[in-house]
């Protein structure tokens, strides 16, 4: 077998393993291999040497005749530095910021057209959110999103517009132009606003976070319901929390 019919072959493996994977939803305990196969469009046969490979990894596991996700993904999941860095790192000032406002603080970063959220504290009196660790929205339609967008190279807010700017509420911005103007005044403000663009009655608030190099990793967000959160008092807070974890990132580190 030559490189180029060898490189096809691996390349096709990892993107079945990856499809397999990846049909696991939020809400699946355990999935079937009939319904593995539905959703992957993957041959039966094919997802049965799947299933037996990854089961033997650990990274599937069998319940009864069905499979569900391994606890050898969630320990490799927890090894990818961005995580671990930066979820520690905003840990206490996430911690200081839910218990100052009394709202659901979310860690987010970006990746492709979408963020997906490291860390969310949760508050009794917020709403229930569709967010979840792990998770993930499209930027444009979130004010953690849009934080971090603001502060992206021009390509990366080109993508997200050339991707489509699908309409997650009656209130998400799907024009363009209105998204590149809202872009440029957060960059003004250094706060970015949620009003109810990524759900009916929740509003957010949220502010970029800078790494060592001065460029955009994540962002911050506090979010609530629109009757009981006054976004104008909370910007603030969310804007220094963000301030303080960049400026403890940019600091040097003891060795």
């Amino acid at each position: 077998m030559c490189a180029a019919e060898r490189n096809n072959r691996e390349g096709s493996t990892v993107a079945r393993v990856a499809a397999l994977l990846g049909a696991f939803g939020v809400d699946d305990v355990a999935l079937g291999v009939s319904e593995l196969a539905r959703r992957t469009g993957l041959p039966k046969s094919t997802v049965f040497r799947l299933v037996d490979s990854l089961t033997a990894h650990g990274l599937l596991a069998r319940t009864g005749k069905r499979v569900r996700l391994g606890l050898r993904l969630f320990e490799l999941g927890q090894l990818v530095p961005i995580q671990r860095g930066l979820r520690e790192a905003a840990l206490p000032f996430m911690t200081d910021l839910q218990e100052a406002t009394r709202q659901v603080v979310h860690l987010a970063v970006l990746e492709g057209t979408e963020v997906v959220y490291l860390e969310i504290l949760r508050s009794k009196d917020g709403p229930a959110l569709p967010s979840r660790v792990g998770g993930r929205l499209p930027a444009h339609a979130t004010g953690v999103g849009k934080a971090i967008l603001a502060f992206s190279p021009p390509d990366v807010v080109e993508a997200v517009i050339a991707h489509g700017l699908t309409r997650v509420s009656r209130r998400t911005i799907v024009v363009p132009a209105l998204l590149r103007r809202e872009l440029e005044t957060i960059r003004k403000e250094g706060v970015a606003f949620d009003r109810e663009e990524s759900g009916d009655g929740i509003v957010c608030a949220a502010s970029p976070i800078f790494g060592s190099d001065d460029t955009v990793v994540g962002g911050l967000s506090i979010s609530g319901w629109s009757n009981r959160m006054n976004l104008d008092r909370m910007a603030p807070a969310v804007r220094t929390a963000a301030l303080a974890l960049s400026r403890t990132l940019h600091a040097p580190r003891l060795t």
